[in-house]
């Protein structure tokens, strides 16, 4: 039997984060990991990750299995693109080459914590909705108890299925009973484990070689080692739907529902209009200032900002964009792009490929621009294509304008100077320069630079042909 550890001799200096990665999720009926399943624009491992921002951490350890690599791509390129902290210390892989349960696991952090003398908080790649003071709560009463471990725990209404905690009047833990080994009277306990813990690591270090796998799975659980390590003590958490687990589609799904009600209740209390919240979508890494309006069957994903002011919809997509204030956006979709103040897009434009528009513009219906800087005041008003161009102040863009931007090999570029003015349908064949002031008459294809203060007519000359009119054949009389 195991022998419960009793020394005191406890160093808070330090924190090391353990996520367990290592699962393929078959139940997700998917090649890719479960963890890389994506919810509200981040991974659930990422979320994990985020949820712990707030502790201060010396080691962050992720332990993969299933399609490691490709868990590690991703976390590294998330990790580079995102965590500009210079605190945040560099993630590490450990690899469980067979996954036989969560006390396996983490003995695979054995070798890598050898000498470690702190704390090690130990968390599921797939329970993403964790809050960030949830943790913290959780780190702060394991140190200030001087516990050998602390498990977060919650009171479900329906308990079927989980093991139950059972602890004294002080939260000090005196058992953990699977659902299928409690008895009647025990399984009116609604307190489960939530299968987040907080460990003291020179004391779970002692225990987790003797760890046994004597079940029916055959594998080594991390609950095992909580029975023989003392103090141990049990934080309930406020909301159980933080301790939600991601086993199926279903369940990412539900997920995504409680992930909306918090973000929507957020930027609500914070003075954004939401009209329809059901049907708008709102990714937790969008920021929108006071006043902003969201119309119904918008979404916002990725790195967007909303201005204080900005009507966005109905039936618009912005994603990873930034939208300034008292601009309205209707019926359009705008990704990696850039909107300035008190300027009107759409209805039917698509702004794509780091589109930048500037103050007082009018974006119109059924208008693409890709890759082009807009200047302030203004139009592109309808039926037009602008890409890989560069627009002054005061343009007007005639209807049915495009850039001929690619022969066929590369990509080239358009210069459209301060208040020059295209006529409807012409099409300017880049590269090309056309100076301030210009006026290009309507129909004209533009293929060499023009200076400023001209009008360029490039297009055949009318021809009118009168008496044109079929002559109709002869009939015969029958």
């Amino acid at each position: 039997m195991l022998a419960k550890s009793t020394d005191k001799q406890i160093d808070r200096t330090m924190v090391a984060i353990a996520i367990l990665a290592a699962g393929r999720g078959t139940r997700m009926k998917s090649d890719l990991p479960k963890v890389l399943h994506e919810l509200g624009g981040r991974s659930l491992v990422e979320r994990v990750l985020y949820s712990c921002q707030e502790i201060q951490a010396s080691r962050r350890l992720v332990i993969v299995g299933y399609r490691g690599e490709l868990v590690k791509e991703s976390l590294i390129a998330s990790s580079e693109k995102e965590q500009e902290n210079s605190q945040l210390p560099a993630l590490e892989f450990v690899e469980q080459t067979e996954q036989l349960g969560t006390g396996h696991a983490i003995q695979q952090l054995l070798p890598h914590l050898q000498g470690f003398q702190g704390d090690l908080l130990v968390l599921n790649g797939d329970v993403p909705l964790l809050r960030q003071q949830t943790l913290k709560q959780l780190m702060e009463i394991h140190k200030q108890h001087k516990n050998s471990a602390t498990l977060l725990t919650a009171n479900l209404p329906n308990p079927q299925g989980y093991g139950r905690v059972f602890t004294d009047s002080q939260n000090l833990v005196k058992a953990i009973v699977e659902d299928r080994d409690c008895t009647q009277a025990q399984k009116q306990n609604h307190r489960i484990n939530a299968g987040v813990y907080c460990f003291h690591w020179p004391h779970l270090e002692k225990i987790l070689p003797e760890l046994k796998a004597d079940n029916d799975q055959k594998e080594y659980y991390l609950t095992d080692a909580v029975n023989f390590l003392a103090p141990v003590m049990a934080v309930d958490v406020d909301d159980y739907q933080e301790i939600l687990g991601i086993n199926d589609r279903k369940h990412l799904a539900t997920a995504a529902d409680i992930l909306q009600v918090r973000v929507k209740d957020k930027w609500m209390a914070a003075g954004v209009t939401l009209i329809d919240p059901d049907s708008i979508t709102i990714d937790d890494t969008v920021k929108l200032q006071p006043d902003a309006v969201i119309e119904p069957q918008t979404h916002l994903r990725g790195k967007t900002a909303i201005g204080s002011g900005s009507r966005i919809g109905p039936g618009s997509l912005i994603e990873n964009s930034q939208i300034g204030a008292n601009v309205t956006v209707l019926y359009s979709v705008i990704s990696d792009s850039m909107v300035a103040e008190n300027s009107r897009i759409g209805p039917y434009a698509h702004l794509r490929g780091h589109a930048e528009i500037g103050a007082n513009c009018r974006v119109g219906n059924f208008v693409e621009l890709k890759n082009s800087r807009v200047g302030d005041r203004t139009n592109v008003a309808h039926l037009s294509y602008l890409g890989d161009a560069s627009l002054g102040e005061k343009v007007n863009i005639g209807a049915g304008t495009i850039t001929a931007n690619y022969d066929g090999v590369k990509k080239h570029k358009t210069t459209i100077g301060d208040r020059t003015k295209t006529g409807s349908n012409s099409v300017l064949v880049a590269p090309l320069t056309l100076g301030e002031d210009v006026t290009v008459a309507a129909g004209s294809v533009v293929t060499e630079d023009v200076p400023n203060d001209c009008l360029v007519v490039a297009r055949s000359r009318q021809v009118v042909k009168p008496g044109w009119k079929l002559k109709q054949p002869k009939t015969v009389d029958s």
